[in-house]
């Protein structure tokens, strides 16, 4: 059964309602920033190089042919699916949660709502059945309602989680009042059966993800208590009939424990959830828990192996044609696998922690793909999870075991340079050198010594704000953009 009520779901949505356009802000500014990054970058000789790659004509260098297919629709959605596949544009330039807020048929009775997070709906001769459902927040349950609503007034009769993050889970509500007005059956809620233990955990560490990902965002998130549970749960697959339209429903730890992809053979559609999402895949997050690249490249090859005509992602836009699908299934899939086995190689060799990241590197064949761009997630960030799955946190530096507090830590090292003004001078050289990474280092340092040090913020700020204008994925963006801020902010600016 439903844990909470679609009417107490609905009123809590209703009173964020109000939240939206600050959230708006926050999400927007992802395409903004992502817009942004060819100005910021090109001024650098590499990242600008991948700008260009990405743009360059659609015969890839790589050491297996790039299949460019037949051209598709003209719709928008389909044209920017077309311009993004033969890089006549970028994900710089149209990031993956981008919020286009359109909707535009994919095949047959089948309907592709394009915004921040991605639904799919299926017109039977039952009802709709909906491949996740929206977010919280962007855009609104309400507003993909009324998307829906210009397709089609048949009820729903089903809606599928590909998994239990609150951007794709929150559809539901308004459909369920909307069942309840007109006397209809209420609609179905299907997902994996580990969803459930998600939203509880959601619940225990409400304040933390709201911490999480208004630093990742940019903008205060009230992250939601209140969830729609499934009330019809599977283990490793399940079919579901809905009239006449079969959905065929696969488990497989990626992104999630939970997740679920979806195949409509009638239809010759591929709903993949989030592991395909037009970026480097969400396989390391810092902020996040655990995520599982092994079963993850195992079902991208089941998935390839089904001949779709569309696949439909979780986030980004839809790719039409069977050896395009095949493309973007496999080339993610041997990236994964690639990352995941240098990874485990260097482990059994006993390699620490910090010489595998600086070591382990993905394809050079799959640099310039034009889905497996760096704008959300890092291949650095795949391979700590990596670690953290099969290693635990311990990074063999032994003085990471038991370390002193931060603050001893700054303390001995300014005293060790002359003084906290010694770290600030060192700090601003290696900005100005360009070594950004141990730049950070040490202001942090000096930071940890002198914590209301309003130069040291200063300049913490100012190397913060130059990193992150220098960075492309929205997740590293997200963390240094907070500490830019932060720091800011101490200092009186």
């Amino acid at each position: 059964m439903q844990a909470e009520s679609a009417s107490e779901s609905q009123k809590l949505m209703r009173n964020r309602l109000s939240r939206r356009k600050l959230l708006q802000a926050g999400v927007v500014a992802i395409g903004a920033a992502s817009v942004g990054l060819m100005a910021c970058t090109e001024e650098k000789d590499a990242a600008k190089a991948t700008r260009e790659a990405a743009q360059a004509a659609p015969a890839f260098a790589t050491a297996q042919p790039f299949v460019p297919g037949p051209p598709v629709g003209k719709g928008l959605v389909r044209d920017l699916a077309e311009k993004l596949w033969t890089g006549q544009t970028t994900t710089y330039q149209h990031h993956p949660f981008e919020v286009v807020d359109d909707i535009e048929e994919i095949a047959d009775r089948t309907l592709f709502y394009k915004s921040f997070s991605n639904v799919t709906a299926f017109e039977t001769d039952q009802g709709l059945v909906l491949i996740d459902t929206g977010s919280f927040a962007i855009p609104s349950p309400a507003a993909v309602h009324e998307a829906i609503r210009k397709w089609s007034e048949s009820r729903l009769h089903t809606a599928v989680y590909t998994h239990g993050h609150v951007d794709h889970v929150f559809g539901v509500p308004p459909f369920a009042e909307e069942a309840k007005g007109k006397g209809w059956e209420q609609p179905r809620v299907v997902g994996h059966e580990a969803i459930a233990a998600r939203f509880d955990r959601y619940k225990l560490t409400a304040g933390y993800n709201g911490v999480i990902n208004s630093r990742q965002l940019g903008a205060a998130v009230d992250w939601p208590t209140s969830y729609v549970y499934p009330d019809t749960t599977y283990d490793k697959s399940t079919v579901l009939t809905v009239g006449d339209t079969s959905f065929e429903l696969y488990h497989a730890r990626g992104e999630t424990d939970d997740h679920t992809w979806v195949w409509v053979p009638q239809r010759k559609v591929l709903c993949s959830g989030d592991l395909i999402i037009w970026a480097v895949p969400n396989a390391g997050n810092p902020q996040k828990v655990q995520r599982y690249c092994a079963e993850w490249v195992q079902a991208l090859r089941k998935m390839a192996e089904l001949n779709a005509e569309v696949l439909s992602p979780g986030h980004g836009i839809i790719v039409v044609g069977q050896d395009r699908v095949r493309q973007i299934l496999l080339d993610t899939a041997e990236f994964l696998q690639s990352l995941h086995d240098q990874t485990v190689a260097l482990m059994n060799e006993g390699a620490t922690l910090d010489t595998i990241i600086h070591t382990v590197k993905p394809p050079e064949q799959l640099k310039d793909r034009p889905f497996l761009q760096t704008v959300y997630d890092e291949p650095e960030y795949v391979v700590r999870n990596i670690w953290r799955l099969y290693g635990g946190w311990y990074d063999f530096n032994p003085s990471h075991l038991k370390p002193a507090p931060e603050a001893e830590q700054g303390a001995e090292i300014a005293a060790l340079a002359g003084g906290v003004p010694a770290l600030i001078e060192r700090a601003r050289s290696l900005m100005e050198q360009g070594n950004l990474r141990l730049s950070c280092l040490v202001i942090e340092w000096a930071a940890a010594a002198e914590p209301d040090n309003r130069r040291v913020h200063e300049l913490r700020a100012e190397v913060y704000g130059t990193r992150n204008s220098e960075e492309t994925a929205t997740m590293t963006k997200g963390v240094f953009g907070f500490a830019e801020r932060e720091s800011r902010a101490k200092a009186g600016e």
